[in-house]
């Protein structure tokens, strides 16, 4: 039978760096309890590595009353991050003592009684409360049509109204051996076009990347941990964006290898972009055949013509990878191609291909993106009922 180790049987003490953090209580209980993004620094596991090594750990998100009471005991300040973990200050001696065992195993998933044991008793719910939403996962449509849609503004860095310093997690520490990150630069980079929409908690992200998809030294959680902590939105919007990130890499498939140089590829680019108040309409023709074409040095040589600022670029070469793989996936090139040119300058209809730059009002903005969500959702369902 197991048991718990003796105190001649503890593992070495996990080393520790820094102040130790604070303990406090927040109810009559009398039971203490510590922040965990302080107790990550402390033993050196920031960024969600502290649960992912000992997902057996008690944790729980402060409530608003809860907050305050920390506040109250000089804690926190009034300008430190909405979304703060409480963990027990027991379970942590336990793990800086060695004995944490008990908690690198885990809990066992709640699975739903059937009720069907002999004087079982469903659960009931009291009432006036809800039930835990759940989240239904983002998949990525069929047609992959999303990366045709406009390139909202994306959901900005949130800025503390005040000067005094923001409580938060430590930086990543960078441990990664120099042969792993020789090795991983020898890997051919494959970018995958990301778009992040998700409304959760009563907050909205909206956001567009590229992915590597050969990438080996950062996680979709990893990352995801890093973009909540810059955007302080609720902790629970972590696993969905890497649920995300890992679902439309596996979706996207934009091979060229079977394309011959020789051949004429062409497919039009369409740009709908929004950044702030200022808004990007052009359109342009793209060989998608040409090795030597690069979305990302397009992007920035536009972006430096018309004077766009950096956030332009990642959203553009966003927008023109999303648009080759949707052509590339349907061939599209090969139902109906373009005209054969004979010269690379154009000399008719300049005025539909030249880039338009608006910088429209808060509310002119706002009632564009509002029209053009309205638009794609109309197009959806038409493709769907075809």
């Amino acid at each position: 039978m197991g048991r718990s180790k003796d105190k001649d049987e503890r593992d070495e003490p996990i080393v520790t760096t820094g102040r130790k953090p604070d303990r406090f209580v927040i109810d009559d209980s009398g039971e203490l309890y510590m922040i965990g993004s302080e107790v990550g620094a402390h033993l050196k596991m920031t960024r969600g590595l502290l649960y992912r090594k000992y997902p057996g750990l008690w944790r729980k998100q402060a409530s608003f009353d809860e907050r305050k009471r920390i506040e109250s005991q000089g804690i926190i300040s009034a300008q430190s991050t909405n979304n703060i973990t409480l963990v027990r200050a027991t379970e942590i001696d336990d793990i800086i003592d060695g004995l944490d065992d008990k908690y690198k195993i885990g809990s066992e998933p709640v699975k739903r009684q059937d009720n069907k044991d002999e004087g079982s008793t469903p659960a009931r719910r009291t009432r006036g409360s809800r039930p835990n939403p759940s989240w239904v996962p983002q998949t990525v449509p069929a047609t992959q049509s999303h990366h045709l849609d406009a390139v909202p503004t994306a959901t900005p860095v949130s800025r503390s109204r005040f000067l005094t310093k923001r409580v938060r997690s430590s930086p990543i520490i960078n441990d990664i051996d120099e042969t792993t990150m020789l090795e991983a630069a020898e890997l051919e980079e494959y970018l995958v076009p990301i778009r992040l929409d998700i409304d959760l908690e009563g907050h909205r992200l909206r956001d567009t990347l590229t992915w590597n998809k050969n990438e080996k030294n950062l996680t979709p959680e990893q990352f995801s941990e890093i973009l909540v902590d810059d955007l302080e939105i609720p902790g629970a919007f972590v696993p969905v964006i890497a649920n995300i990130i890992r679902t439309q890499v596996d979706g996207y498939d934009a091979d060229t290898k079977a394309l011959t140089e020789d051949s004429d590829h062409r497919v039009i680019i369409k740009l709908n972009i929004h950044v702030g108040n200022t808004s990007l309409v052009d359109q342009f023709e793209w060989d998608i055949s040409c090795p030597q074409n690069s979305p990302e040095e397009f992007a920035r040589i536009l972006c430096q013509e018309l004077g766009l600022g950096g956030e332009f670029i990642s959203a553009i070469s966003y927008s023109i990878r999303g648009q080759l793989g949707w052509h590339i996936k349907y061939m599209t090139f090969t139902e109906s191609p373009l005209k054969t040119i004979e010269s690379p300058m154009r000399t008719g209809n300049l005025d539909k291909w030249a880039p338009t730059i608006e910088n429209l009002t808060d509310q002119e903005m706002e009632k564009k993106i509002r029209d053009q969500d309205r638009n794609a959702r109309r197009m959806r369902r038409l493709a769907n009922m075809n």
